[in-house]
């Protein structure tokens, strides 16, 4: 069963569990004034040009959502106003890729999630940053900060040294 949405795209997968059914929308901005599924396990506002979180199409999925993807947008340090993120309480994985946060944001607590990708940001200060992340992600298996700065690698500029002593 395939739902429809005006201004949005929404699919609907068989999971890898015994008769698990996962359920992914991929929101458009400019939907966000329509009315929209209550039950998403997995929600992407990748690509959108967000400069501020969506919380009025993020919130009423607090009691699934698992995944929440604000990729490859405007995202930054200074409209991150993350404290409303901390009601997801079944969200296990953040994915904020090629946005513009920095060491120095700030997240709300959230035991629940495992798995940060904050990949091709402004991430300079290691100590800050995995500071901050370890106090808010206290259940954290999985950190993925490459390309910045604080990740020295060979395609950032980085020496060997430099990458020996990140690993």
């Amino acid at each position: 069963m395939q739902p429809k949405h005006t201004a949005s795209s929404a699919r609907e997968r068989r999971g890898t569990g015994e008769g698990s059914l996962l359920r992914v929308l991929v929101m458009d901005p400019n939907a966000l004034g329509q009315s929209s599924p209550s039950s998403f396990q997995w929600l992407s506002f990748a690509y959108q040009a967000l400069t501020e979180i969506p919380y009025e199409a993020i919130l009423p999925q607090t009691d699934t959502l698992e995944v929440l993807d604000l990729s490859n947008n405007l995202l930054d340090d200074v409209y991150w106003n993350p404290a409303l993120l901390g009601q997801l309480e079944k969200l296990s994985t953040l994915i904020l890729d090629c946005n513009n946060y920095t060491s120095h944001i700030k997240f709300p607590f959230m035991a629940s999630v495992t798995t940060v990708c904050i990949n091709k940001n402004n991430i300079n200060n290691l100590p800050v940053f995995v500071d901050e992340i370890r106090r808010k992600f206290p259940n954290i298996k999985i950190l993925s900060i490459m390309n910045n700065e604080a990740a020295p690698s060979y395609f950032n500029g980085g020496s060997l040294t430099q990458y020996t002593d990140y690993r």
